[in-house]
């Protein structure tokens, strides 16, 4: 990821600008650019985006690159998730501009990137949970697994048939072979 220098642009001036329409992650008055995604990561993001919004039906909004305002270490932090969920139970009567997600979203998906390292994103994962974060995902499209975060249990990292249902996420019913399967990245069989 590209870092631009540390600026005095606030959170709210960043998601007034251009900038924030464009590839980049703010905290603390500094700016990163992501990484572009190849195809694996595309292919991934696409199909659990249509198995997660087919499943979210009456139950929450789903967003491909959502930013979301959060706080780390008590200070502005607005990520661009690949994917996140976040439930209408937990938005309550907040109403949805078009704007970041003003609240931390049950789940945030990453998909690991070719270049990036699985220590790297596992530190993000632990900050979204400290900003209240529910669940997180990290996709690895390379080993075909995905680890799961909890806030309050160790990591686990599931592949094949393992389920990735939760009491967070009733009757969603999915596995990581199903999930790369139907991003064409593995054979049905």
């Amino acid at each position: 990821m590209q870092s631009l220098t540390k600026a005095t642009l606030t959170l709210d001036e960043f998601l007034s600008s251009p900038l924030a329409n464009e590839n980049y992650e703010f905290f603390d008055g500094e700016l990163t650019q992501k990484m572009s995604p190849k195809r694996y990561h595309s292919r991934v993001t696409v199909k659990l985006s249509r198995l997660l919004d087919d499943w979210s039906e009456n139950k929450g909004e789903v967003g491909i690159e959502w930013a979301v305002r959060l706080k780390r270490g008590g200070k502005d932090w607005c990520p661009l998730p690949d994917l996140l969920y976040v439930s209408f139970e937990k938005l309550g009567n907040i109403i949805l501009e078009d704007d970041a997600c003003p609240i931390p979203p049950d789940l945030v998906i990453e998909v690991i990137s070719p270049g990036q390292s699985f220590s790297d994103i596992s530190e993000k994962a632990e900050a979204y949970l400290k900003a209240g974060v529910d669940r997180v995902w990290l996709i690895d499209t390379q080993v075909k697994k995905i680890t799961v975060f909890y806030p309050d249990s160790p990591p686990e990292t599931k592949q094949g048939n393992d389920s990735l249902g939760d009491d967070l996420l009733p009757d969603l019913s999915l596995t990581p072979q199903y999930i790369f399967e139907k991003a064409d990245l593995i054979d049905a069989s």
